[in-house]
């Protein structure tokens, strides 16, 4: 696999802007950021609304992601670019949703918002009419997802790579700072686990670091990259984004996403937590 398999720049997007079997999707952590200007013939998936299971704490299932992209004009055979703000955050996510469920041709716009608005591209409120489809997902991808009995097994033998902020992976912090500060029970993180910030892969334009960069990144904080990798944050959006870095760009081939992330972990009975000077919690 290669970089333009899953990797597509801004000049590509304007080229194919007006193809009808090319969608391209914005996806961000704001959900307000689509309706006050967006790419031109852009649609908006809502993270909050439209990939989480209204009920359940879980992603949206197999028939949900279904309905999702047929009202959303999608269809199985159509090219998908995702885009977004802060270094394409939640468009990684959901990149990882789609993959999750088997579409085939989905890419990520390097750089995301940040560089479309760093080059004055255009950026409209109209907000484009795609007919209704009839999307059909596959079943689950389950080797790209990890579930909690999978880290625990993975302790001190698999890569676990913590992909939060220092001070979340410390404990000085549940949650990134600009975030209230909820949601699990105990702070740390998981043992043997290495903490590379998830943003650390992208360039101040919020395009991706180089291959080299990033192996440079991954092996200086003791990651061995022939190893089966597990990648956590808080919710599992950042370690999406790290997913995409280790499995899309670098081709390392088993990487899972662990959805659940600190939020599930540290408010587990009985699992083993450690703090950032090492002391179990």
């Amino acid at each position: 696999m290669s970089r333009s398999d899953v990797l597509v720049d801004a000049d590509w997007v304007e080229a194919h802007i007006d193809d009808p079997k090319v969608v391209i999707v914005e996806v961000d952590e704001d959900t307000s950021a689509y309706d006050k200007n967006h790419i031109r013939n852009a649609v908006r998936i809502d993270w909050k609304t439209d990939l989480q299971d209204p009920v359940r704490r879980d992603f949206v299932d197999q028939a949900g992601f279904e309905k999702l992209l047929s009202e959303k004009g999608i269809s199985n055979d159509d090219t998908v670019v995702l885009y977004g703000g802060n270094n394409n955050w939640f468009a990684s996510y959901a990149y990882w949703y789609f993959k999750l469920y088997g579409h085939q041709d989905v890419k990520l716009l390097d750089g995301g918002r940040k560089k479309w608005e760093l080059d004055a591209r255009e950026l409209v409120s109209e907000v484009p009419t795609r007919a209704k489809t009839e999307y059909k997902a596959k079943e689950q991808d389950k080797s790209i997802r990890a579930f909690r009995d999978d880290v625990v097994e993975a302790i001190g033998k698999l890569n676990l790579v913590d992909v939060r902020s220092p001070d979340e992976f410390s404990g000085k912090l549940l949650a990134p700072a600009h975030l209230p500060q909820e949601q699990s029970q105990r702070p740390g993180h998981v043992p043997t686990a290495s903490n590379i910030p998830w943003s650390k892969s992208a360039n101040d334009d919020g395009t991706f670091k180089s291959d080299e960069e990033l192996k440079e990144l991954y092996q200086e904080a003791g990651v061995d990259l022939s190893k089966d990798t597990i990648a956590y944050c808080r919710i599992g959006e950042r370690s999406a984004h790290t997913w995409f870095v280790l499995h899309e760009l670098l081709g390392q081939e088993n990487v899972k996403n662990y959805d659940g992330s600190w939020t599930e972990y540290g408010s587990l009975v009985g699992v083993p937590i450690e703090l950032g000077d090492g002391k179990s919690a």
